[in-house]
């Protein structure tokens, strides 16, 4: 690509670009969080005024990074199209949507009785009334006196209220619900009890309906809710109360929480929580459980569209493999693949009549892929099969690291036949080390050809930005 010249005010004036309504410009859906904006696509991504940040991964930073980052640009595509660029769109600048200050925190003031707390909780809801009795007894849930809002009290480890969850009480269209202003979220609406049990759930609701269903013994465990599904709060209670070992993941029963229990597991794991669980509503959350009990009609679960996909992808690629098998020369046909592929996606686009090649390209490639690891594995004396090899990808496939479009996924596709290459074209032998890591990168290319696979037939590949530019690569092993 060839070098543009930007002025430090042409950088500036994109980098000042502000985010929120950038993002909704593009359609997508914004929840807010405080004083920030939560990303719906990205449940671990908020964004305040022209800055961004990654709570899963600790970083962040301003709109031109934001727009590399998640739009997968380059630094010159993503300044051009801050700055208008093709499109001709003046994108607001970060005084439209900054916040004042954040507020000192502070409890909204308590009504003098609950009445309709505990008729919205009990009648509403079919909360059970000894549950919410002693959650309202130990000050935790409470009724506030301007609006009549449900309080849901965090307290801290000194037993001061840092964080507050208001849900409104109103039947008619949809309740209110936020967290009041300067709420810490380490310390969300909570119970800790003395055994080894921490269960997690999205919102207070959640929880006290799980209760509901779940009474026996249920003041012995400790629950926490997440702000929506960020981490802080479990990870806080967990640092305060060594007992808890045994972590059971009960969030909504839909594809953001099937997503969220992946990334969770996965954070637990990185702190040495092995012993995790992932426990599902029948329905879409506890609560349309506990009203489906009351004949109520209720909101269905949804399973997550890719992890229902994948055994049909994973079943199809078993036969590959077996008709595959008589291959001569499984690098050469891999490399032949790879070449179909980059014709057939040309700027990170496939045009339909190009698609059916695009996905045949990746099932071979993805296939002859596999076959390479078994003949390496063979080598290395330790015989598999390619079925054997087929259910290993599927366990490895994790939804909620399958982000991005489809020039993104051809981008891990080009770096996984570039290390591939590296590898085999070291000159020596290569040592047990060596040889574990190349079956790595086999798996890795296995795997990112599924992902594009589905990408292409669960989305659109028309709905990636026009922005997006050629980029010439050699795809060689």
């Amino acid at each position: 690509m060839d070098y543009v010249y930007f002025t430090d005010d042409q950088k500036q004036r994109a980098n000042s670009v502000d985010l929120v309504d950038f993002l909704e410009r593009q359609g997508e859906k914004l929840v807010r969080s405080g004083h920030e904006w939560r990303w719906k696509r990205y449940d671990s991504v908020t964004v305040r005024g022209n800055e961004w940040f990654r709570h899963s991964r600790k970083e962040g930073g301003h709109a031109i990074d934001f727009v590399q980052e998640f739009y997968d640009m380059s630094f010159p595509e993503a300044v051009r199209w801050l700055l208008g660029g093709e499109s001709g769109v003046e994108w607001n600048q970060t005084d439209k949507s900054a916040l004042p200050p954040k507020k000192e925190f502070a409890l909204p003031d308590a009504n003098p009785d609950m009445r309709r707390v505990f008729a919205y909780l009990i009648k509403q809801r079919f909360i059970d009334r000894d549950v919410l009795s002693r959650f309202a007894h130990e000050k935790l849930i409470y009724e506030d006196k301007q609006y009549h809002n449900a309080v849901f009290v965090g307290l801290d480890e000194n037993g001061i209220a840092r964080h507050a969850h208001k849900r409104g009480t109103y039947t008619q269209g949809e309740p209110y619900k936020g967290n009041v202003e300067g709420s810490d979220p380490r310390y969300s609406f909570h119970w800790i009890g003395k055994s080894d049990r921490l269960y997690v759930f999205e919102a207070p609701v959640d929880m006290l309906s799980f209760i509901t269903l779940h009474p026996k013994d249920w003041m012995n465990h400790s629950y926490v809710t997440l702000d929506g599904v960020s981490e802080h709060a479990m990870l806080r209670q967990l640092e305060l109360h060594p007992n808890l070992q045994k972590v059971i993941l009960c969030l909504d029963h839909d594809e953001a929480g099937i997503e969220a229990n992946g990334r969770l597991r996965d954070i637990l794991a990185e702190r040495g929580y092995t012993d995790t669980e992932v426990l599902q509503s029948v329905r879409k959350d506890w609560n349309e459980d506990v009203k489906a009990l009351h004949g109520i009609t209720t909101i269905p679960a949804s399973e997550h569209p890719k992890l229902e996909l994948l055994p049909k992808v994973c079943y199809e690629l078993s036969g590959l493999c077996e008709a595959l098998a008589s291959q001569k020369d499984i690098r050469a046909f891999l490399t032949n693949c790879a070449q179909k592929l980059e014709m057939a996606v040309v700027s990170g686009k496939a045009a339909p009549e190009n698609t059916g090649i695009a996905v045949d390209s990746l099932e071979c490639m993805a296939a002859g892929s596999l076959l390479l690891l078994k003949d390496l594995c063979r080598q290395m004396e330790r015989p598999v099969t390619a079925e054997q090899l087929v259910c290993r990808l599927r366990s490895e496939y994790k939804p909620h690291e399958d982000r991005g479009w489809l020039r993104s996924r051809m981008e891990d596709i080009r770096r996984d036949l570039a290390d591939i290459g590296r590898q085999i074209d070291t000159p020596g032998i290569r040592s047990e080390d060596d040889m574990k890591q190349l079956c790595r990168s086999y798996l890795s290319l296995a795997l990112d050809c599924v992902k594009a696979r589905m990408f292409m037939e669960l989305e659109s590949p028309e709905l990636i930005p026009e922005q997006e530019q050629a980029v010439n690569f050699t795809m060689s092993m």
